[in-house]
């Protein structure tokens, strides 16, 4: 898919223009029953029909800004019959939105979930499996400040490999006394955040064991975000050779990315997330620190995602557009910054997004592979905020503010 990557203009907007969170709640309940958690002010909206997606979060529900990217036009429409989706964006993915959804790897390669066997890798011919895409996910248990959400699905692979999967997905609201232990930083009187906490399994539900040669699948979560033109993606990762560690980063999933969209130091990289040009770059696990994060400097939101780094001895699923000669060599975090995906095509959002993946779960029958992910919006002035942003990923806000 090398043509999907003109620059195109768009619309896209800071955090600081962002709507409020109990304008996107109020819509968002005409159309699909949410689920409101709460601790103190700190609210995250969940949507059981759509996975036990994180639509949009907010450090106050009252009156706070809504962090989540939210598509409107798509929740509107619902979801169509067959013959109405046909020749439609739908008949491949519904863009809901959300700034967390659960999803399956590996989407390309011969072990891919979103290609039928024999199909090619190009965008006409991908598409998200309804266990991820359109199939909802029933509720558990619920208290005030978390959720939980069991499905079980069948799934076959791009080589015919048959899965029957039980998932479970829990939800729980993040203060800022949560954040400030966790992320092992001062948050001040003046910062305003809200996080949270997602718990995610994949159990081995058949009789066979997942086996490499025919495939493996992986746990991947997505955050959708709200581009602008002044948001850039920062990501650590452990500095050294590449004969030691492999490649800083790639950047070539849907053609190799632009200087002007991003650049790799010794330790640290800088991308784009400004929604006007498609591309997605990747961190192995072998250079990954387990977090990544955005700053948007008009709005002056600071967003950390990090995850349970884990033993990884089947590798992490290969998710590349092509048949693979290494399908156990993929990433364990993802950008990508949304644009048109084939020429005259209009982007999908516009939006950009962080990801994290497990490894590869090569599960026996009853098996269970676990995935955990925080999220965090921390909103405050730049010098409340510098601090922090040098502790968690390594670099000044000057730094990210100039890095294009």
């Amino acid at each position: 898919m090398q043509t999907g990557c003109q620059e195109r203009k768009t619309t896209t907007t800071s955090s600081s223009e962002f709507g409020a969170f109990a304008d996107d709640s109020a819509f968002m309940k005409e159309h699909t029953d949410l689920v409101v958690l709460k601790k103190g002010a700190a609210a995250v909206a969940v949507a059981p029909a759509w996975q036990g997606r994180v639509m949009t979060s907010t450090y106050d529900h009252d009156t706070g800004p809504s962090f989540g990217w939210i598509n409107r036009p798509v929740i509107e429409k619902g979801i169509l019959s067959e013959e109405e989706a046909k020749g439609k964006l739908e008949s491949h993915i519904y863009i809901f939105g959300g700034e967390e959804r659960f999803w399956l790897g590996p989407e390309g390669g011969q072990y891919a979930l979103y290609f039928k066997p024999g199909a090619k890798f190009e965008f006409s011919d991908w598409k998200t499996p309804p266990v991820i895409d359109t199939e909802p996910f029933k509720m558990v248990k619920q208290t005030e400040s978390s959720a939980t959400f069991e499905h079980s699905a069948d799934l076959t692979n791009y080589s015919g490999t048959q899965f029957k999967v039980g998932i479970e997905r829990s939800v729980t609201v993040l203060d800022k006394a949560d954040a400030a232990k966790m992320l092992g930083v001062e948050l001040g009187d003046g910062i305003q955040m809200v996080g949270y906490e997602t718990d995610n399994r994949i159990t081995n539900k058949g009789a066979e064991a997942w086996k490499p040669e025919t495939g493996l699948l992986s746990i991947w979560l997505l955050g959708m975000y709200n581009p602008s033109p002044t948001t850039t993606v920062v990501i650590p990762f452990k500095s050294g050779s590449e004969e030691e560690l492999g490649a800083k980063v790639n950047d070539s999933y849907f053609g190799k990315v632009p200087a002007e969209y991003l650049q790799v130091k010794e330790d640290i990289l800088f991308f784009k997330g400004d929604g006007t040009r498609r591309g997605k770059i990747g961190i192995s696990p072998q250079r990954s620190k387990g977090i990544a994060g955005s700053y948007d400097a008009a709005g002056k939101v600071l967003n950390i995602v990090t995850y349970n780094v884990q033993e990884a001895p089947n590798g992490f699923v290969n998710s590349m557009w092509e048949i693979q000669k290494e399908p156990y060599v993929g990433d364990a975090i993802n950008s990508y910054n949304d644009g048109s995906p084939e020429p005259g095509a209009d982007p999908l959002g516009p939006f950009y997004e962080l990801e994290t993946s497990s490894p590869a779960a090569a599960l026996e029958p009853g098996g269970t592979m676990k995935h955990v992910q925080r999220t965090y919006h921390i909103q405050g002035t730049e010098a409340e905020l510098d601090p922090i942003a040098k502790q968690l990923l390594g670099v000044s806000l000057e730094s990210i503010k100039t890095a294009f």
